[in-house]
């Protein structure tokens, strides 16, 4: 009888064990400061969007949830913690990303790449600039200079490219050095580099605080970049509802910024110290970038350009099967689960829309390849404008009023890519029509086709403001 009491105790024992509240670790790296992670992380973080969607039913009836959160400023540090089996997910670019899988496969294990967050099949995002005194016009006029870049980032894949584009030998031709874009601020602002390369956005973030200007977009390379979600395959395996859930909280993320991407471009500013102005250039409509979570045969192309760099660089010996390593399988249930049709995104290769009507005149703004905008101080939306002579003439309307202006934008004639205007050079047609450009060069080349001439921010709004007279 004792022995019988004994063994009942013990299955008592184990039964309650058994129905007992498992708490779960779900541990996010991100990346605050890399402002196309925010719908992985920051803005899933800040508006508590997890909870809302972490299953609580099924195997999960009983589960209690520690949530921990971890902020980077580059992808290595955030992969180093999560083979550690520190973190669960994370939040990178293609670069580190495909680092983030070689280092998981180094110490016997896998990582998936689950979900893109942000990104362009073109190459912006990523951006090369000068300090303000430079006379460099353009990345050919860098020979012989000293280049800095983080390495191992998806900024430094660009760089190698483009140097490849130039014909130069990266070892003879340009002096690459390692250093963090916290680091090439200050080295800027004292000349002692000549160029600075970088992922977002930081390529746009130093041109807006005045004290460098941006010589060559990623899109000039014509190389797909992105940032992504990655999680370790075990925990995926052991938990996939909750990989979904994160990926769900990550879709109505975009989503809000899509609705709102002004009010959420002031919350990264709160969070981060990223000037809102700066936010908007890739969470806007016709942004840098776009927000797209579906992993596009051009994003897939991307990781494997980035295992290739690997491979030259030495950082990795070894490839990844990519039909193993990215994993679509929840990212495609997130949006089943969401109500979204996954295919349908995964067709589309629009720039997030702009459905606007023209400041100045009231009318529906139809061609997006001449659109500015102005975002007035005080105000919580930004303008919008047919044309930049609009947005000019409007200006100076604004400073007459005494009307202080946080930034104005243009969409670049050639590339479709958002600039602040005050760092963009404009040409003129034989009609006095303004397009917009990156670079002096590419306005010239414009200009003299057209019968135009080419302006910088300052003379293209006082030629608006004599025309609007």
């Amino acid at each position: 009888m004792l022995l019988r009491a004994t063994l009942a105790g013990f299955v008592l024992a184990s039964l309650s064990l058994s129905v007992q509240a498992e708490t779960i670790r779900i541990a996010i790296g991100t990346q605050d400061t890399t402002i196309n992670c925010a719908a992985g992380g920051l803005l899933i973080r800040e508006l508590g969007l997890l909870d809302k969607y972490l299953p609580h039913d099924g195997k999960y009836k009983d589960a209690q949830y520690q949530v921990e959160w971890k902020n980077f400023t580059s992808g290595a540090p955030l992969t180093n913690e999560m083979v550690a089996g520190k973190l669960d997910f994370g939040a990178m670019a293609d670069f580190p990303g495909a680092f983030n899988g070689v280092a998981f496969e180094t110490a016997g294990k896998h990582s998936l790449f689950i979900s893109v967050l942000s990104g362009n099949i073109k190459g912006s995002g990523n951006g090369i600039v000068v300090p303000t005194s430079s006379t460099a016009q353009s990345l050919a006029d860098l020979k012989g200079k000293t280049i800095s870049v983080p390495f191992a980032s998806t900024a430094h894949g660009m760089l190698l490219r483009a140097v490849a584009a130039q014909g130069w030998d990266p070892l003879k031709d340009v002096n690459i050095i390692a250093q963090a874009p916290e680091v090439a601020g200050s080295a800027l602002q004292a000349d002692k580099i000549d160029a600075h390369a970088d992922f977002v956005p930081f390529g746009e973030l130093f041109p807006n605080r005045g004290f460098a200007r941006k010589i060559y977009d990623g899109s000039q390379s014509n190389a797909p970049t992105f940032h992504g979600a990655l999680v370790d395959e075990s925990y995926a395996k052991k938990y996939p509802e909750i990989v979904v859930a994160y990926l769900r909280a990550g879709i109505e993320a975009n989503q809000l910024l899509a609705a709102e991407p002004e009010k959420y471009s002031e919350l990264i500013e709160k969070v981060t110290g990223i000037e809102a102005e700066v936010n908007y250039l890739f969470h806007g409509p016709l942004g840098l970038q776009t927000r797209d979570q579906s992993w596009k045969p051009e994003y897939r192309q991307a990781v494997g350009t980035a295992i290739d760099t690997l491979k030259l660089l030495k950082k990795a010996d070894r490839g990844l099967d990519l039909n193993t390593f990215i994993d679509d399988q929840y990212i495609r249930a997130a949006y089943k689960a969401s109500g979204l049709d996954y295919s349908a995104q995964l067709a589309n290769y629009a720039q997030s829309p702009l459905k606007a009507n023209d400041a100045l005149t009231g009318k529906p703004i139809t061609d997006f390849k001449h659109v500015a905008e102005i975002w007035v101080k005080g105000e919580p939306k930004v303008r919008h404008y047919a044309s930049a002579e609009s947005a000019f003439t409007a200006l100076q309307a604004l400073t007459r009023e005494g009307k202080a202006v946080r930034a104005v934008y243009a969409q670049a004639e050639d590339s479709g890519i958002k600039l602040l205007a005050s760092q963009a050079w404009f040409a003129s047609d034989s009609k006095g029509r303004l397009s917009a450009f990156l670079l002096k060069g590419q306005a010239q080349q414009y200009a003299q086709a057209q019968g135009g001439k080419v302006l910088d921010f300052t003379d293209a709004s006082a030629q608006a403001a004599v025309a609007s007279r």
